[in-house]
C-alpha cells in the first residue's frame, strides 16, 4: 500500500530527518540512504522497517545535518582511484579531454561525504526514535487510506450485489422470449401441423436449462458476501486473497453475459464489470 511518513528530532548541534515512503509490491524492497558512518546500523535499521512492513517497496531517507560548526568532509580515495581510471581510459578512448575529470569525480556517488565520526549511542537512540516517529506516520498514512478503500470496496461491491438483485426481473420475459424465438424459427421453417407441441415443450425446457442462470447468481452472491467479509476480517495480509475472490467474481459475471440472451441483462452486465474493474484498479494499492 503507499504511504509517506516524514519526522525530525535535534540534539545539540545535529538535526535528525527521516524520510519514508512505500509502494505496494508483491515482494519486500527495502532501499536505504544515510550518511556513511551509518553503514554499521544498515541490518538494524532494516529490522525496525521490517517490524512494520511484510511487502512492499519501501525507501528510507535518513539525513543528519551539522548546524553552527563546519563539517569535516571525508575523501574515499580508493573509490576516487577507481572512477579516475575507468573514466581516463574511456577519455583516452574516445579522445575525450582530461580537464574536468576531477570536477565530475567529486560529483560521483559517496566520493565525498561529510565525515561525522562514529555513531555513539545516544545518538543511535535517537535517531531510532525518529525512524520509528516515521513509521508511524507512514502507518498513519496507510490507515487512512485503508479506511478510504474500505468504504470504495465496500461501495463497488453493494452496487454489483444491487445490480444482481435486478437480474430476477427479466428472468420471465427472458424464457418468453425464448420460447417465442424457437416457436417463430420452427414456424418460418415448418408448417403448424408438422409442428409437435409436446415434443417442442420438452425441447424448450433442455434449451432452458442451458440458459438457466440459477447457479450464476448465487455463487456471485456469496462471492460478493465473501469479499465484504474479508474487508472486515481482522487478517493483516489480504490482499491476495481479495484478488483471488475478484477472479471469481469476474468468473461468474462473465457467465452470466454468455448465458444472458437479453439486451437489458447484458447492460447489466456490463454495469457489474465496470463496478468490478474499478475494485480492481484499487486492489492493486493494497498488501
Amino acid at each position: 500500500m503507499t504511504g509517506y511518513g516524514r519526522a525530525f528530532k535535534q540534539a545539540g548541534e545535529k538535526e535528525f530527518s527521516v524520510e519514508i515512503k512505500s509502494l505496494n509490491s508483491k515482494e519486500k524492497d527495502i532501499r536505504l540512504k544515510y550518511p556513511a558512518n551509518y553503514k554499521e546500523k544498515d541490518i538494524e535499521i532494516r529490522n525496525i522497517i521490517s517490524e512494520i512492513a511484510d511487502r512492499g517497496k519501501i525507501d528510507l531517507l535518513l539525513s543528519v545535518k551539522t548546524n553552527g560548526a563546519e563539517d569535516s568532509m571525508y575523501l574515499d580515495r580508493p573509490l576516487f582511484k577507481k572512477y579516475y581510471k575507468e573514466l581516463a581510459s574511456l577519455c583516452e578512448e574516445l579522445d575525450i579531454e582530461k580537464q574536468n575529470l576531477m570536477q565530475a569525480i567529486v560529483r560521483m556517488p559517496n566520493v565525498v561525504t561529510a565525515n561525522d565520526g562514529t555513531v555513539d549511542d545516544a545518538e543511535w537512540t535517537l535517531v531510532k526514535a525518529t525512524i520509528q516517529e516515521a513509521l508511524d506516520a507512514l502507518s498513519k498514512y496507510r490507515s487512512d487510506e485503508g479506511a478510504s478503500l474500505y468504504s470504495e470496496f465496500k461501495k463497488r461491491t453493494e452496487i454489483i450485489l444491487e445490480l444482481l438483485g435486478s437480474v430476477d426481473g427479466f428472468e420471465a420475459e427472458r424464457i418468453a422470449r425464448m420460447r417465442e424465438k424457437l416457436f417463430t424459427l420452427l414456424d418460418d421453417n415448418l408448417p403448424s401441423d408438422k409442428i409437435d407441441k409436446n415434443r417442442f415443450e420438452q425441447e424448450l425446457i433442455f434449451y432452458i436449462e442451458k440458459f438457466d442462470i440459477t447457479e450464476e447468481k448465487l455463487r456471485l452472491k456469496l462471492n460478493c458476501n465473501y469479499f465484504l467479509d474479508e474487508l472486515c476480517s481482522t487478517e493483516k495480509v489480504k490482499g491476495r486473497k481479495l484478488n483471488f475472490i475478484c477472479q471469481e467474481i469476474g468468473r461468474e459475471i462473465n457467465t452470466l453475459g454468455s448465458k444472458a440472451n437479453h439486451h437489458d441483462l447484458q447492460k447489466i452486465v456490463v454495469q457489474m464489470k465496470d463496478e468490478l474493474e474499478k475494485i480492481k484498479e484499487q486492489l492493486a494499492n493494497v498488501v
